[in-house]
């Protein structure tokens, strides 16, 4: 379903409480509730936001969409930035684990992510201009293995083009979530998503959820 906003103040504060209201209703059926959170410019005015709302956070178990293998000390760490930005006040309280293993290789921390995978009440998604969502990237060598439908919840993948490996979730483990948000700003963000909603194509990986009609996603887009 797509969510369409005049501004950023807006559409953080709708979807913060959209998402406060599916973590209400999910607990009143289950103890924990297990979130997946993606890196980047973009959510953080949500992040914060979130980090800023009565959640009932012990019960919040929190992990990543997908990580650039580097240590939490690099600036490009999207789990320095989850600890930065959601990470903060009561939200410290959440079961947060990150992906990155400190002296180990990114095959052995993808074995490590695979061992305890959870799978997702929601996922928060970006979407990058190539159409890339999570780490899977088009033209990535481990594309086909990414797209697998019997591939494990996280995977080695080599961008052809950004810095770092990374450790990123398959499109299996997005189709497993109960719930995906994809949050995307600008204009054109938006032509890319009405190009992939149109057809599932492998070169616009974001497609084959967009145009997936037994995923449920929901899309919040603000100029």
């Amino acid at each position: 379903m797509w969510h369409e906003y005049s501004d950023q103040v807006h559409c953080v504060e709708n979807l913060a409480r959209l998402i406060a209201r599916q973590v209400e209703v999910r607990l009143a059926q289950s103890n924990t509730f297990a979130l997946a959170v993606s890196g980047g410019r973009t959510p953080i005015p949500l992040f914060q936001r979130l980090a800023r709302t009565a959640l009932p956070w012990k019960q919040m178990r929190i992990r990543l969409v997908d990580e650039r293998y580097v240590s939490p000390e690099h600036p490009d760490s999207n789990e320095a930035l989850v600890r930065r930005h959601l990470l903060q006040g009561p939200a410290e309280q959440a079961d947060f684990r990150g992906l990155y293993i400190d002296g180990a290789g990114v095959e052995e921390a993808v074995a490590a992510a695979n061992a305890e995978a959870l799978t997702f009440d929601l996922a928060i998604l970006g979407m990058g201009e190539d159409g890339h969502m999570a780490s899977i990237f088009p033209n990535a060598v481990q594309l086909a293995a990414a797209l697998d439908p019997q591939a494990a919840y996280y995977l080695h993948v080599t961008p052809p083009h950004a810095p770092h490996e990374r450790i990123s979730l398959s499109l299996a483990a997005l189709r497993a979530c109960r719930q995906l948000t994809l949050y995307i700003a600008g204009e054109e963000k938006r032509k890319i998503w009405l190009k992939a909603r149109a057809a599932a194509d492998p070169a616009l990986p974001i497609s084959l959820l967009a145009a997936d009609t037994g995923v449920s996603l929901d899309v919040h887009w603000h100029p």
